[in-house]
């Protein structure tokens, strides 16, 4: 009987063309398994009955999802990779306000567009003062007055 290994064939493009309604590229490799089960039952035949069908999705299910979904994910959308350095460097330069001041060794805050963030200086800045980022280290901003 033929037509059940339509059934998974049909059954596994379907999951396949669901994919592009649905994130995450889970979709695409439980009708990868289905397309597989289907060409086995082709194979094999009658002998290749229900139990078998199941436990073979299972399994192909599995095994496609742990073997290439981080491949194919990568080779389908790419990857992208953000660097620390580029985290570090993406508020130097920039102007803010002291909205409480800055004592050294003492740090005070800046509000750098619609964030506040600590910050440090080598001199004490008042609040209120425009002042430049001139480094990062981690959370904290090391800023000087713009004079």
């Amino acid at each position: 009987m033929t037509s059940c290994a339509w059934l998974w064939l049909y059954a596994g493009a379907f999951l396949m063309l669901l994919e592009l309604f649905a994130p995450g590229f889970v979709i695409f490799f439980f009708g990868l398994a289905a397309a597989a089960v289907g060409l086995m039952r082709f194979a094999f035949g009658e002998a290749f009955d229900a139990t078998w069908q199941i436990a073979s999705f299972s399994v192909f299910s599995v095994l496609f999802l742990a073997l290439l979904r981080r491949w194919l994910k990568n080779v389908f959308m790419g990857k992208e990779e953000k660097s620390v350095s580029d985290f570090e460097n993406q508020y130097l330069g920039r102007i803010g306000k002291v909205t409480k001041e800055i004592n050294p060794p003492l740090s005070g805050r800046v509000l750098l567009g619609d964030l506040e963030w600590s910050a440090i200086a080598d001199e004490a800045i008042a609040k209120d003062a425009n002042v430049k980022v001139i480094s990062q280290n981690n959370l904290t901003m090391k800023v000087e007055v713009i004079k």
